[in-house]
């Protein structure tokens, strides 16, 4: 399994962070690469992501719910992959750490994904983070 961790510090609160990232609908919203999030019900929705030239779908689980401090999830198809955003309260705000945790078998395709999931993952966290906190900073 390979993992990818990311984490950037939000000027606001852990309750008004988590808030946000709390409705996972709207991370539509907040990345380039997410064209949209279709809520199935029971804590389950269908992401659409275009990425690398591809168009990708697949359905997460939410696993646990903290607030405010934490959020995880789990894939229910495509690649197996689990991941969980933990909120820390510091002197300038929140500290959001994300941890995402994958799975493929084919050892050449890993290989692949490995070399363009980590700087992927990191800018779509970072954009996210940072729209998040821009929606907190207007209002």
């Amino acid at each position: 399994m390979a993992t990818i961790e990311h984490s950037e510090i939000i000027k606001a609160s852990p309750e008004r962070v988590f808030s946000l990232l709390r409705r996972v609908e709207d991370f539509a919203e907040y990345s380039d690469w997410v064209e949209a999030i279709e809520p199935l019900g029971e804590e389950r929705y269908r992401w659409h992501v275009r990425a690398v030239g591809m168009d990708w779908t697949f359905d997460v689980e939410v696993t646990e719910t903290r607030p405010p401090e934490v959020l995880a999830w789990k894939s229910l198809d495509g690649v197996k992959n689990h991941g969980r955003y933990h909120l820390r309260p510091v002197a300038e705000g929140t500290e959001v750490s994300l941890t995402l945790t994958y799975e493929i078998r084919n050892r050449l395709m890993e290989k692949a994904v490995n070399k363009a999931a980590k700087p992927l993952v990191g800018k779509i966290s970072r954009q996210i983070l940072e729209r998040v906190e821009a929606r907190l900073n207007t209002g």
